[in-house]
């Protein structure tokens, strides 16, 4: 897609309000009521179908969804897509281009580390309280005398 198509390309702001609403793990519903009484999940749902939203009504979803107006006008999620495939999919090997090598966990590994610290830990403490213990034997011994 060229320059040109891209401009010419128009943006959902409707589909960009239910992506970003989507991303940020908020329900229509709860979308309604920041937005005031007048709003309920009927009324989000039809506004997410619609193309284009009026400047007010969209400054008003923006704030309340804590995002510039500017994201919801000009998030195009398939240039989204192709950026990402682009500069993170392993397939480009450019120069200007960063490659992640991956990296490997062993869970069970790990695991086994927190255990052998747990271990520790619990010998630590049992060290402490037996050292409490004899303390205050050796309190009551002297305290008999």
């Amino acid at each position: 897609m060229t320059n040109t198509d891209a401009m010419q390309k128009k943006i959902h702001q409707g589909h960009n309000i239910k992506r970003f609403r989507e991303m940020m793990g908020i329900k229509q519903d709860a979308l309604a009521a920041d937005l005031g009484d007048d709003w309920n999940q009927q009324k989000i749902s039809l506004l997410e179908q619609k193309e284009t939203i009026d400047a007010p009504l969209l400054q008003q979803v923006a704030e309340a969804l804590k995002l510039p107006v500017e994201a919801i006008k000009n998030f195009d999620e398939e240039q989204a897509i192709v950026n990402i495939q682009t500069n993170y999919g392993g397939t480009n090997t450019s120069a200007n281009q960063i490659t992640y090598e991956s990296c490997t966990i062993n869970p069970v590994e790990k695991w086994l580390e927190a255990l052998e610290e747990n271990k520790k830990l619990y010998e630590r403490m049992i060290k402490e309280k037996d050292d409490m213990i004899y303390t205050l034997q050796a309190m009551l011994e002297n305290m008999k005398k």
